[in-house]
């Protein structure tokens, strides 16, 4: 089992990857392998609307968006990390997610889903909640922990001070591994994945 974490700072190593970091760790216990992606601090492209990968199956945009669609079949859970900026998501990891989802939606169901994020002092909510969208759009369970995933600081020195914040960063650990490992018993035992529908499109005209 594996679980890819995206890390959506521009710092390689800021608060955002400390948060990340203390994940991975209660993963890697449970004999999960873990990867922390790292975005870069190049502008990353947004979407277009060009719809190239309803033909191509990938986005027009030939860059790390296209290297991870290629490895999600060997991914079983994703978990999005992002400083708050405005009371939002980075950019470049809107971005990045915008054409990952669109391009790549229908390989990332029944996959698990969480997301973490970081903030000095406000904004972690609304953030948080713009996250979780893209999981629960697409057919993927989320993973909660014993308080919204955040953490506090300026620098990754105080974030190892939010003792609270470490630890809803463990116990969101805890809880993937225990799911990962409950969905695989199940498949195990002979549980059947979800069988979907033929997607219905409407809109507010019809």
């Amino acid at each position: 089992m594996k679980v890819l974490l995206i890390n959506g700072s521009p710092n390689q190593y800021g608060c955002t990857y400390t948060a990340l970091n203390e994940v991975a760790k209660t993963l890697n216990k449970h004999d999960i392998e873990t990867e922390i992606l790292y975005l870069g601090k190049k502008p990353i492209p947004g979407c277009i609307a060009c719809s190239s990968c309803f033909q191509t199956g990938k986005c027009t945009w030939n860059d790390k968006v296209n290297e991870l669609v290629k490895e999600l079949d060997n991914i079983d859970g994703i978990i999005v990390g992002s400083p708050v900026y405005f009371s939002g998501a980075s950019g470049q990891l809107t971005s990045f997610l915008d054409r990952l989802f669109f391009s790549a939606g229908s390989k990332m169901a029944k996959k698990l889903g969480a997301s973490v994020v970081s903030c000095r002092r406000g904004g972690a909510t609304a953030t948080f909640d713009q996250l979780n969208k893209y999981f629960s759009i697409s057919n993927m369970p989320i993973v909660s922990s014993q308080y919204w995933n955040q953490v506090h600081g300026f620098t990754p020195e105080d974030v190892m001070k939010d003792k609270e914040g470490l630890q809803t960063m463990r116990t969101l650990g805890e809880n993937m591994a225990w799911l990962l490992k409950c969905i695989s018993a199940g498949q195990k035992a002979g549980v059947k994945d979800p069988q979907y529908e033929e997607k219905i499109m409407t809109n507010f005209i019809q």
